[in-house]
């Protein structure tokens, strides 16, 4: 079954989902229109629809004979300015003469099977070329030379759309590329909910929504990263829609750099969405013969409400973006010493802290930051990532990774090779090796800078470092982080005025060392970092198989940043840890199997001092390693329902089912009770209804115990119920107090 139909009579293409339809229309004229996004139509069922209309003020196509011809109103599928569309463009150029007219008509068509590779950038792939066909679309403007190709990628059995394009300067003269979106979309009312995921430092991704008004709402990060700030995601919602029912429009921008998305209302109430490159300070110069590549853009429609839309990034995403060996491996549980130790450490406390590790039952043990050149604090040191601190650790890297492997963990290690310190020998030897501008200060943020990785010999230096410490012992897992924005943008390679080039060709760089690392080291599990969650964009995950979703551990926080962070990304790309209380972030205590319960639902893992805690709490630990490791091909694998919103609620509640429908996990964590109230009724989703399930009840409940203190236990029950009954009926939540985790496990029998 192809998934790519052309209509011949009127020139249209048929993008056809598993529920859904995506239709262009190539005009008489060359223009490339938006006719459809929605659901699924069969071809000759629209041929009556037109996308031109004549309104007052519009301005028709030069030389045109049809009065109803306007730009200013057609629904456009690459929208270019200075000719008559008065809304935001897509692309923008500054031709060799100074105008900024871009005028783009279809050449050729064709359909190639599979997908191509995005040269330099992430992007989702295919394995075999079944799996998908790409419609490619040339588009060209006759007096510049500028010609655009246009990808459309449509996977089969799914309802997404992988949408790029490059530009390639045919002409005699120069073009300064200044807007470079990767989708744009033309949509023929204003009637919905724009959803965005923001937030801040330890409060990544929250879910925000508001209805669309006339003009601009818009999401971006001009800070060189994609940022804790805005993720590069939005979504539209129909009226009504909810978790399970209703229409959703999504875009999601493969790339970690500056970005933009928005939603425009046109003075008809039509709707333009777009994302791609942030315009802001971005200018990108072509000579003649020269190409630029755009960014990938994911498109997902889902007619089953955020619940859909969410499934159909997730199977994409874990299968055909993340990448590798690690890609469907299982998840290591992690022990992390940062919280437990910070920069104060030496071998032996870290050998303790990998045995304590062992005991309760993890696979990997990972230093963090402080193991190099002179770095006993954040002020010094990043960038001698060759010169380990043998005051700290006497026999270097090798006598400690050997120590940890004899007690059956691997080791890992942290790097950040983005910075510099001011302090280091690095640069003081090659000061002109960061961002900065000459003559001006440079600024600088946990006392480190960014160094210019858009240069080869700089990329070059950083890599040759990294190697050395990869080669000089057994090293299994790389945590990578970056833990400052970008400020003076200015490169040395480039001359003035090309500036405007450094920021996307510093992001350019840190893909190339990525993808070294991925060639070079395949067997070297990559985790991703930013500040926690400030990168964890789908373009960090086609090289990181997980991020550490967010600096603040927090149970309870952790409970709305994992249910922003899933709209998009799927659970396994989320590393969470249990973590000490009271929590170093905002100070609550939180029972441990609490914190092991909301940890347990991405890649899982612990980060704090295991040598303070007592032996049944270290026993306790260990229950839940092997107990996570038992469930954790449902996190990876299974299918993820959200049952209850904690930006609403003051419980949250979700569930993972296995594909074949024959076992799911519930859970459900209680943030702040309150008195006298119904018990909370959780229908179930995704089951099968013709099945019967064997359902083991684990509860947290507070035991009183002498002296008027109490401690927390498990309450187990066990049932049998109909898938049917299940999704319902539903169970009923009676899980009294604050910060109580409950969880179901449900076999078919």
């Amino acid at each position: 079954m192809t998934t790519i139909l052309r209509h011949d009579p009127t020139g249209t293409w048929f993008l056809q989902g598993a529920t859904s339809s995506y239709v262009l229309r190539v005009e008489p004229s060359g223009h490339l229109t938006h006719l459809h996004w929605g659901p699924r139509v069969e071809p000759g069922a629209i041929d009556w629809f037109t996308p031109t209309f004549d309104r007052a003020f519009c301005i028709n196509e030069p030389g045109g004979r049809d009065s109803g011809f306007a730009l200013d109103t057609l629904s456009r599928e690459a929208p270019t300015g200075g000719n008559g569309d008065f809304r935001a463009p897509m692309l923008g150029v500054v031709n060799a003469d100074g105008s900024h007219i871009l005028d783009l008509r279809v050449v050729a068509q064709e359909i190639h099977a599979g997908k191509p590779r995005l040269d330099g950038l992430p992007a989702t792939y295919v394995e075999r070329e079944a799996e998908a066909d790409t419609l490619v679309l040339t588009l060209a403007d006759r007096s510049s030379g500028a010609e655009v190709v246009l990808h459309y990628t449509v996977f089969r059995d799914s309802d997404a759309i992988a949408r790029s394009w490059r530009l390639t300067n045919r002409g005699s003269g120069s073009l300064r590329l200044t807007r470079a979106l990767s989708a744009s979309l033309d949509l023929p009312h204003c009637n919905w909910t724009l959803l965005q995921l923001s937030g801040a430092w330890a409060r990544e991704r929250q879910v925000v929504t508001h209805a669309l008004v006339p003009g601009i709402s818009s999401v971006e990060s001009r800070r060189g990263t994609s940022s804790h700030q805005h993720n590069p995601f939005l979504a539209l919602l129909a009226p009504g829609t909810t978790e399970e029912h209703g229409e959703v429009l999504a875009v999601n921008l493969v790339y970690s750099g500056n970005f933009l998305a928005q939603a425009e209302v046109d003075q008809y109430g039509h709707t333009r969405l777009q994302i791609g490159i942030n315009p802001h300070e971005f200018t990108w110069e072509l000579t003649p013969g020269a190409t630029f590549q755009a960014p990938e853009a994911v498109l997902v429609r889902s007619g089953e409400g955020l619940g859909g839309m969410s499934r159909a990034y997730h199977r994409l995403y874990r299968s055909r973006l993340v990448r590798g060996p690690f890609r469907d491996a299982p998840r290591p549980v992690l022990i992390n010493n940062w919280e437990a130790t910070y920069f104060n450490f030496d071998t032996e406390k870290l050998l303790r802290l990998a045995a304590a590790g062992a005991e309760v039952g993890c696979d990997l043990f990972v230093l963090d930051d402080g193991w190099f050149g002179k770095r006993e604090g954040d002020r010094s040191g990043l960038g001698d990532w060759t010169t380990v601190n043998l005051a700290k650790l006497p026999g270097g890297l090798q006598r400690l990774a050997e120590g940890v492997n004899a007690l059956g963990l691997r080791f890992g290690l942290w790097f950040e090779p983005e910075m510099v310190s001011p302090d280091s020998d690095l640069y003081r030897a090659h000061p002109d090796w960061c961002l900065h501008v000459p003559g001006r200060p440079r600024s600088e943020g946990r006392s480190q800078l960014v160094l210019d990785l858009g240069r080869a010999e700089v990329r070059d230096h950083i890599w040759g470092m990294m190697t050395t410490i990869l080669r000089s012992a057994p090293i299994g897992f790389v945590k990578w982080d970056m833990n400052r924005h970008l400020t003076e943008v200015w490169s040395r390679q480039l001359p003035p005025h090309r500036q405007g080039e450094a920021a996307h060709r510093f992001m350019l760089g840190v893909y190339d060392l990525l993808e070294r690392m991925h060639r070079e080291f395949p067997e070297v599990l990559v985790e991703g970092c930013s500040g926690g969650g400030g990168r964890f964009d789908a373009g960090m995950l086609h090289y990181h198989p997980y991020i550490w979703t967010s600096d603040n551990s927090d149970a309870i926080e952790r409970l709305r940043i994992q249910h922003g962070t899933s709209m998009v990304y799927p659970l396994s790309s989320m590393d969470a840890n249990v973590s000490a209380i009271p929590n170093h972030q905002v100070g609550r205590r939180t029972p441990l199997t609490t914190r092991a319960t909301v940890a347990s639902t991405g890649a899982f893992g612990y980060q704090l001092d295991l040598l303070a805690l007592s032996a049944d709490e270290r026993a306790e630990m260990r229950q839940h390693s092997e107990r996570w490791r038992s469930l954790r091909h449902l996190f990876h694998h299974g299918d993820l329902h959200r049952l209850a919103d904690p930006m609403t609620n003051r419980w949250a509640a979700w569930m993972c089912v296995s594909p074949a429908r024959d076992e799911a996990l519930v859970t459900c964590v209680r943030m702040l009770t309150e008195a006298n109230t119904a018990r909370l009724p959780l229908r179930l989703r995704g089951l099968d209804p013709a099945r019967t399930y064997r359902v083991q009840v684990e509860t947290l409940r507070e035991i009183p115990s002498g002296g008027g203190a109490a401690h927390h236990a498990p309450v187990h029950a066990v049932f049998t119920a109909s898938g049917s009954a299940l999704m319902g009926i539903g169970l009923r939540v009676d899980s009294p107090g604050d910060f109580i985790a409950s969880t179901w496990h449900l076999t078919a029998v």
